[in-house]
């Protein structure tokens, strides 16, 4: 049972009722609970205090298992706890919103505001536990990622996916070695910058073993370049993408895949690709979903490569030596993902009003919530003077390198796999783009006039095709 006894065992088994609960989300008043902008309703406080509560008793047994000090932990907690509200809150406003910045980036710079103007007290420190928070988010996370995403992007995002973070990783790996970065920290950052941001930095760190503050700077790097980026892209788009296809829908793929393939953070690919139109959206969301799948993937190869960097061979490690290294909540990560592919394969998951799937919305709320907590608790880990030097200004002139190269790479990628390989092996019906895109003047016959309002059917129109097809 000691075996059982360590941080990735624990929080593995502790967000199984997590995952329980969000696969009975449908079930629950309100499907589930949420945070929400507006707080001046009973309802949202109930909200709330559920998330208190399950949040204080998963640290409280977790603590307990495995044998860390409880004295103190509520008060510390509470702390903890109203600052990570207060970015959830922040961060569902819809001005914020609008602008890409999402809760986990407010959870960093109050803790670092805190850290770095105020003193951390002895009674604040007993919940200030980044890693396990960050752990159990990434489990829940898992169940958000499903198979299906995958398919719905065809061979061609598939393809696409998997080419373009194979380059960007080694290239993002490479240059930050050759910028004397620390290979867990190089790592770390060929991760987020190739699959997903936040999520691959965190899942990647865990396997690396990167020390919390050069994630804490990694995120904050991530979080801060996509903002502009989120406006940047689609501006760029508009204007090289016409230049290798004039086929609009065509234009709209290639943005798409363009966009999800590049932008850092989830919630930034949704707002960056809106701007492009419906078909860049739905593709830049479909992309971006086939590489988050590749999170688990990477963090196999990494625990492969530093079991063998670890035997000192050059052949393959042995199978117990990758186990002994691979971090268990990963497996969490692809349990909770196969769990709930399998649901939604059979039909068994629920779809809201806005077409989204109940269940995996009510775990990324879990896991959005419990990456706010850890990045509270890594914020209040972290002085900005070790922040600042020489080794972290490299990590930031090879991300920067890393994001470039990664611009130009997804673009030639998106255009080959939707611009040339898709058109031709997977035709699709002759599809248009909506009115707003492509106008078409309708003339009506002679004998009609407009005095009062004319039923559709009575007038005889040329084929007239909607991007939905109507």
């Amino acid at each position: 049972m000691k075996k059982f006894l360590t941080e990735d065992w624990v929080v593995t088994f502790l967000s199984i009722p997590l995952l329980i609960i969000a696969g009975l989300a449908s079930y629950l008043p309100n499907n589930g609970f949420k945070v929400s902008a507006d707080l001046s309703t009973g309802a949202a406080w109930i909200d709330i205090a559920i998330f208190f509560a399950i949040a204080l008793c998963l640290l409280y047994i977790g603590n307990r298992l495995l044998k860390r000090p409880t004295k103190g932990l509520i008060p510390s907690y509470v702390v903890v706890f109203a600052i990570a509200l207060l970015a959830q809150w922040i961060a569902k406003i819809d001005a914020v919103k609008y602008y890409g910045f999402e809760a986990v980036f407010f959870s960093v710079i109050f803790g670092l505001i805190i850290r770095n103007l105020f003193h951390i007290p002895e009674w604040l420190k007993p919940a200030i536990q980044g890693e396990f928070f960050i752990k159990i988010g990434v489990v829940c996370l898992g169940a958000t990622v499903l198979f299906s995403d995958v398919m719905k992007s065809g061979a061609a995002g598939l393809i696409q996916a998997v080419v373009v973070v194979g380059i960007v990783w080694f290239f993002a790996y490479w240059l930050a070695r050759k910028c004397k970065v620390e290979q867990a920290t190089a790592m770390t950052l060929a991760s987020g910058c190739s699959i997903c941001g936040v999520s691959a930095c965190i899942t990647a760190a865990g396997v690396a073993g990167t020390d919390k503050k050069q994630l804490s700077y990694i995120i904050s790097v991530v979080l801060i370049i996509v903002v502009p980026m989120i406006y940047l892209m689609p501006w760029l788009a508009g204007i090289v993408v016409p230049m290798f296809t004039d086929d609009p829908v065509i234009q709209k793929e290639i943005i798409g895949a363009w966009i999800g393939g590049t932008i850092d953070t989830t919630s930034g690919v949704g707002a960056s690709s809106e701007m492009a139109g419906d078909i860049a959206q739905k593709t830049a969301i479909v992309v971006k979903a086939t590489q988050n799948v590749l999170i688990g993937v990477v963090a196999f190869f990494i625990a492969l490569y530093l079991s063998a960097r670890s035997e000192g061979k050059k052949g393959a490690p042995s199978l117990g030596i990758v186990w002994e290294k691979f971090p268990k909540f990963i497996l969490g990560f692809v349990i909770a993902s196969a769990v709930f592919s399998i649901l939604q394969s059979q039909e068994l998951l629920t779809l809201d009003a806005k077409g989204k799937i109940i269940e995996t919305s009510m775990a990324k709320t879990f896991s959005t919530f419990f990456f706010s907590l850890s990045f509270v608790c890594i914020g209040m880990d972290t002085r900005l003077k070790d922040i600042i030097s020489k080794e972290n200004r490299n990590a930031l002139y090879a991300f920067l390198g890393a994001q470039t190269f990664n611009i130009i790479v997804t673009m030639l990628v998106a255009w080959f796999m939707f611009g040339i390989v898709k058109p031709a092996l997977w035709p699709t019906e002759k599809q248009t783009v909506a009115v707003e895109q492509q106008a078409e003047v309708v003339t009506l016959p002679e004998n009609i006039t407009i005095e009062e309002p004319v039923v559709a059917e009575e007038i005889a129109f040329d084929e007239v095709v909607t991007e939905k097809g109507e």
